[in-house]
């Protein structure tokens, strides 16, 4: 007997939605190479908030079932290929400068020397001055200790 369609709703950002007549049988890459031609590198398909990454995974092995919604996400370029080891980069430049691990130690630089004006020079700092200065390095401490915390 032949395996049953069922159909499932493709749904895009901007709220367009189409619908798509599969069998359960039937894999991710097959669905996208359907439905996206051309386009199955840029197509993300998205189903309960998990990104279906395995193009070779059944359907069914994902429990979708009929008038199922997939999110679509369809990127403007193609996936860069995947770096070769664990740092790095295609751009040499940008894997020098990684920002995001300075901003800490640049945020901690920056409160040190505030505090130490504070201190050295003190007739040149207000009450409201020295409050938000004590302010700013609790809040700063309670995030750094959240994320880093983890």
């Amino acid at each position: 007997p032949a395996e049953p369609t069922m159909v499932l709703r493709l749904k895009f950002l901007n709220d367009t939605e189409r619908l798509a007549r599969v069998r359960p049988g039937d894999t991710v890459g097959a669905l996208k190479r359907a439905y996206f031609p051309g386009q199955e590198q840029q197509v993300r398909l998205i189903y309960q908030g998990q990104l279906l990454r395995d193009d070779a995974q059944s359907l069914a092995a994902l429990h979708l079932t009929h008038n199922s919604v997939l999110h679509c996400h369809i990127s403007q370029h193609s996936p860069a290929p995947a770096p070769a080891g664990p740092h790095a980069s295609a751009d040499p430049v940008h894997a020098a400068l990684n920002v995001g691990s300075l901003m800490l130690p640049l945020f901690v630089l920056m409160l040190a020397v505030l505090w130490y004006f504070q201190l050295q020079y003190r007739h040149v700092f207000t009450a409201t001055a020295t409050t938000f200065l004590a302010g700013l390095t609790l809040l700063f401490s309670f995030m750094a200790f959240t994320m880093y915390r983890r």
